[in-house]
C-alpha cells in the first residue's frame, strides 16, 4: 500500500497546517534487503536519533513564511522519493513527518526542531531559508540528527563546526553569485544596484554577485538592505533611483510582492529586473507586462519531462517547481547512505553520505542504485538535481545555475543552464 502517494493534497495542507509540533507520521513498509560497508549492522549504529529498522525523517519546511511559496515543490519532491523508495523495495521502513519552518521573524522553526528531537529522527530535511537554518542547526548537532536541507545557499555553512550533521542538495551562493552577476554586466549593465534582505542569505548571495560584477569592470552603486517582512520600499527605491542604475538585483523573499510596484512606480520596466532563486515564482498578481524581460537564476535544474509528470502526480496543484528536485535527492541520499552503511542511525548516515554521491559506479535511479547496493557494488548516485557529489564539507561540488525570463505575462521560462565548479 503507498499511503503517501494516494492520499490527497488536501489531507497532507490539513497535516501540514496543524501546530509546529504536530507529526503526520506515515510508514511505508519495505520488503528487500542490502548492506554494504560504514555502519554497524542492520540495528544501527552509536549514534543518537532513530536506530533498528525505522528510516525516521522529518521535514522543517517553510508552510507559511516568506518562503511559503517554496513549501509546496519542497513537500512533493520528499514525498515523491519516500513513495518512490518504497515502490522500489527499500529494506527500512520510512516515517515521514511534516513541520513548519515558518521565517525568521517568526521561532516557529525553533519550535519545529524541538519536536523533531523529541520523536528522534534520524534525518531532517530543511530548512529552505539559510537564516532559518541557522536558528536551529545547533539543536540538530546537539542531538546528532542528520540535516540535509534543499534550498540553504548561504556561503557561511560550508565552514560551520557541525561535526558532519550538515549537509546541502543546493549549492552554495559563490555560484549563484556569479551567475547573477555576469548575468547583469553581460547584458550590458555597467551601473547596478541590489535591493537585500537582511539576512544571510541575502548578504551572502550579494557579496559573491558584487565580486562578479566588478571583476567584469562593472559598478554596484547601491545596496540598500531591507529586513525580513519589511512592507515600505519607499526609502530603499529612492536611494537606488537616485544612483541610476541599469540593472536592479531583487535579493528578497515575498517581499519582491511590495518592491516591484514601488519599482515600477519610479519607472523601473521588467527588463531591468533581476530576480533570485528567494522569489523566483509563477504566483504573481502584478499588472499584465509588469515583469516582462526580467531574469531570475535559480540553483539547480529544472524540473521537467518524468521529473515533473511525477510530482504532479503527487501535487497536481504545483505551480512552482523551485528546490522540488533537491528535496527528492536529499531524502534519496539519506537512504542510499543508511542502505549502504547497513543502519538507519545519524552515525552511519553521517558516514556514506558522501561516499555514495561519489566514486562509484554511477546510478540516476533508486531501483538501480539499491540494486548495485544489493550486489556490493560502491555507489556514485546522479540525482534529479545534477551530480551533486559532495565535498567533505557537505556541499555539492558542482551544480547548475538556470537563467529565467518572465514574459508579458508575468511568468517565467527557462532559457539556459550554467553548470559550474565550487
Amino acid at each position: 500500500m503507498n499511503a503517501l502517494k494516494t492520499r490527497s493534497r488536501n489531507t497532507r495542507r490539513a497535516l501540514m497546517l496543524g501546530s509546529a509540533s504536530a507529526a503526520a507520521a506515515l510508514v511505508l513498509a519495505g520488503c528487500s534487503s542490502s548492506g554494504g560497508d560504514g555502519g554497524d549492522d542492520g540495528d544501527g549504529g552509536d549514534g543518537d536519533g532513530a536506530s533498528g529498522d525505522e528510516l525516521k525523517i522529518s521535514t522543517i519546511l517553510p508552510q507559511t513564511g516568506n518562503l511559503s511559496f517554496l513549501g509546496p515543490p519542497e513537500f512533493a519532491g520528499v514525498e515523491l522519493a519516500v513513495a518512490e523508495l518504497e515502490e522500489a523495495g527499500y529494506e527500512y521502513d520510512i516515517s515521514l513527518s511534516h513541520h513548519d519552518s515558518g521565517d525568521t521573524t517568526t521561532d516557529i522553526a525553533t519550535q519545529s526542531a524541538d519536536a523533531v528531537v523529541q520523536e528522534g529522527a534520524s534525518v531532517v530535511i530543511g530548512a529552505a531559508s539559510s537564516g532559518s537554518s541557522f536558528t536551529f542547526i545547533d539543536k540538530m548537532i546537539d542531538a546528532n540528527i542528520v540535516m540535509i536541507s534543499p534550498a540553504n545557499t548561504a556561503p557561511d555553512f560550508t565552514d560551520y563546526d557541525d561535526n558532519d550533521v550538515y549537509w546541502r542538495t543546493a549549492p552554495s551562493d559563490v555560484l549563484q553569485g556569479r551567475v547573477l552577476g555576469n548575468l547583469m554586466t553581460g547584458n550590458g549593465a555597467a551601473n547596478v544596484a541590489f535591493l537585500v534582505v537582511n539576512d544571510p542569505y541575502g548578504t551572502g548571495l550579494a557579496e559573491n554577485a558584487r565580486i562578479a560584477v566588478e571583476s567584469a569592470g562593472g559598478s554596484v552603486v547601491a545596496e540598500e538592505l531591507f529586513n525580513p517582512g519589511e512592507t515600505n520600499f519607499a526609502t530603499q527605491v529612492s536611494s537606488i533611483m537616485g544612483q541610476n542604475p541599469d540593472a536592479i538585483a531583487l535579493i528578497t523573499f515575498d517581499e519582491v510582492n511590495l518592491a516591484v510596484p514601488a519599482l515600477s512606480d519610479a519607472g523601473v520596466t521588467g527588463d531591468m529586473m533581476y530576480f533570485v532563486d528567494g522569489n523566483l515564482s509563477n504566483t504573481f498578481d502584478f499588472p499584465e507586462g509588469t515583469l516582462e524581460g526580467a531574469l531570475g537564476t535559480q540553483p539547480g535544474a529544472i524540473a521537467e519531462g518524468d521529473f515533473k509528470d511525477r510530482l504532479l502526480e503527487q501535487d497536481p496543484e504545483l505551480v512552482d517547481f523551485n528546490y522540488a528536485a533537491e528535496s527528492y535527492d536529499a531524502v534519496v541520499l539519506a537512504a542510499l547512505a543508511a542502505a549502504q552503511g547497513g543502519g538507519t542511525d545519524a552515525d552511519t548516515i553521517k558516514a556514506n553520505m558522501q561516499s555514495v554521491s561519489e566514486g562509484g559506479t554511477k546510478c540516476t535511479t533508486i531501483q538501480e542504485c539499491l540494486d548495485l547496493l544489493a550486489d556490493g557494488e560502491d555507489i556514485d548516485y546522479d540525482g534529479v538535481s545534477g551530480p551533486i557529489e559532495f565535498n567533505e564539507q557537505g556541499d555539492p561540488t558542482s551544480a547548475y545555475i538556470g537563467v529565467y525570463e518572465f514574459g508579458a505575462d508575468n511568468r517565467y521560462e527557462f532559457v539556459r543552464a550554467e553548470e559550474g565548479t565550487i
